[in-house]
């Protein structure tokens, strides 16, 4: 497992690994669960040096996200584009970038 499937184990599903931490953000914030995350992989450095965190961390929460908010708006990408606050270009190029629609849409 990667540092980075270890940083936000944000998809409702505990496991015994992260089950404390799982208990820990519920009920909190998103902001609250990012910096619960951030710590826990900045303690599993251990004093390594790591590169890209930034692009990481937004990787990891950008792709649920998008996920969540397509599920919502059941895909329509105008309803959804209008949620995210981005626009339907931007959207789509985003989706492709995280393999949520094929490039041929």
């Amino acid at each position: 497992m990667t540092r980075a499937e270890t940083l936000l184990p944000l998809d409702g599903a505990p496991t015994a690994a992260n089950d404390d931490q799982q208990q820990a953000t519920y009920g909190h914030s998103l902001r609250d669960s990012v910096t619960a995350a951030v710590r826990h992989y900045l303690k599993d450095l251990d004093g390594e040096t790591s590169t890209d965190v930034y692009q990481m961390v937004l990787a990891e929460i950008e792709a649920p996200l998008l996920e969540e908010i397509m599920a919502y708006t059941r895909n329509n990408q105008t309803k959804a584009s209008l949620m995210l606050g981005l626009n339907r270009g931007t959207l789509r190029k985003k989706l492709k970038q995280y393999d949520l629609i094929s490039g041929k849409d």
